[in-house]
């Protein structure tokens, strides 16, 4: 079985990442009656015998001891991680396994990026080597963060750089947090480009998720709750939106619901790499089947039914409803109608008790409503896992590498440039030692490129494809 570790950088990453680790927890005590660390368990967490302190070795088998999560926690403020320390979920986190600063970076990539991440840079890369330590076969980084702040977007990218440089086998999974338009912090189309170019040149994929389609989709599910339609009886055992349920119930705070689905979205990903199915899918499958060209490796997620996300009971919606669903702009993580734009590549992570006829049957259904390039006119790929999410019957991640991302970077480049053209705030970058306006240049220069290609595999939609004649043999 491999492992996977987290990396959370920054405020939202700390944020996401404390949500994913109360869930997975609660999904693997759904499934794990007997408290036997087993295989899937392995996946994320590390159980220690905790008897002689935090330094005893680690059990392999037999009954869990004390889960420690595969994880590292870094922040250049001390706030959020401090509170997750004093939460519920104290107890899951190595005290060595964290990163914390007071002063925070001020909204400013340079500060995080260059500062730092040179300052810290020693001490990141000797957490990651002890982390991968424990790990029998490490396959995978997950890096969770923000792209409009600093730390999360500075620190963060250059955390995704050193991951390269050090595990170079290893696979980057970024979860990128968008902006939205009218966002508080001013400087951050500026952040979002220069995280930008990292994320093009050293990820292996990237999930991107706007704030905006989190918040739409919450709302969604209130309204749904509010009119009646997903009854009103409480799961305490659901994977929801609020935290009603999990070990400690605290007062919600604001983000909790949209964190969740973020949460979820992971939970999902990596539900093949934790339990078994009778279609496994890899998570090194998703980038060698996703990601036909290394530049364009953002994938854009959508999970249905979105009652998986809500603390209700409800009827199950109909198979064939949920695959329709995943394919409509309204479930999208992003603000995008994939069904109008040009697909690279499909994949479709399906859990709970759904048949490989079920799957078939819904994509050659869905076919000819979606326009897939015409050299890759069968790229989808599946995936069932057996267990479903927890007080649920089955759910659905659909993960499409797709043209519709374009017009999120379009958005995010003409924001760059009405700061840009005017040199507003400019200097609060440039006087950081390091940083110098051809970052800024060469950014914005990455994120043209990237739109440019997207462009062009857009122009072939609608073209028909023409198959080169056979050779005729001469006798």
């Amino acid at each position: 079985m491999t492992q996977s570790v987290v990396v959370q950088v920054g405020q939202c990453g700390n944020q996401v990442g404390c949500r994913f680790w109360d869930l997975a927890l609660r999904e693997h005590a759904a499934v794990n009656k007997k408290g036997i660390y087993d295989e899937a368990l392995s996946s994320f967490f590390r159980n220690v015998d905790t008897r002689s302190g935090d330094n005893g070795p680690d059990i392999y088998k037999g009954k869990i001891c004390s889960l420690k999560a595969r994880a590292l926690l870094i922040d250049m403020e001390e706030g959020v991680v401090n509170e997750i320390l004093q939460g519920p979920l104290r107890d899951v986190f190595d005290s060595k396994q964290l990163i914390t600063d007071v002063s925070g970076s001020g909204n400013n990539w340079a500060v995080g990026h260059k500062i730092y991440g040179y300052q810290y840079r020693e001490n990141i890369v000797e957490k990651l080597r002890k982390t991968a330590e424990h790990c029998d076969c490490l396959q995978c980084f997950f890096i969770i963060h923000s792209m409009g702040g600093g730390t999360g977007s500075g620190l963060g990218t250059f955390v995704l750089n050193l991951l390269e440089e050090e595990f170079p086998e290893v696979y980057r999974f970024v979860t990128s947090v968008y902006p939205s338009g009218e966002d508080d912090v001013i400087t951050s189309p500026y952040n979002s480009v220069l995280a930008m170019k990292e994320l093009n040149d050293h990820a292996d994929c990237v999930l991107p998720i706007e704030n905006e389609s989190l918040f739409e989709i919450v709302n969604k599910i209130h309204q749904m709750i509010n009119a009646g339609k997903l009854g009103s009886t409480v799961k305490h055992n659901s994977l929801v939106t609020s935290s009603a349920g999990s070990a400690k119930t605290l007062q919600e705070k604001p983000f909790d619901a949209m964190n969740n689905i973020v949460a979820n979205l992971l939970l999902n990903l990596t539900s093949s790499a934790r339990f078994e199915g009778s279609l496994n899918m890899d998570l090194n499958e998703i980038s060698m089947n996703l990601v036909p060209f290394p530049r364009l490796h953002y994938l854009v997620s959508s999970l249905t039914p979105l009652y998986t996300l809500a603390d209700v009971n409800v009827p199950s919606r109909r198979l064939d409803q949920m695959f329709s669903d995943a394919f409509s702009r309204d479930h999208q993580l992003i603000q995008a109608d994939p069904k109008h734009s040009l697909y690279l590549a499909c994949a479709l992570l399906v859990r709970g008790n759904v048949q490989v006829s079920d799957l078939r049957r819904n994509i050659e259904r869905l076919k000819p409503s979606l326009h897939f390039v015409s050299w890759n006119q069968e790229g989808w790929k599946t995936g069932l896992c057996s267990v479903p999410p927890v007080g649920h019957s089955h759910s659905l991640l659909a993960l499409a590498n797709n043209t519709c991302v374009k017009p999120t970077f379009i958005e995010l480049k003409d924001r760059f440039m009405k700061l840009y053209k005017k040199k507003a705030h400019l200097h609060h970058y440039l006087q950081i030692d390091g940083m110098e306006q051809s970052c800024f240049s060469e950014a914005i220069s990455s994120l043209s490129d990237l739109i440019e290609e997207y462009s062009e595999l857009d122009a072939t939609k609608g073209v028909p494809r023409i198959d080169p004649s056979r050779l005729k043999i001469v006798v």
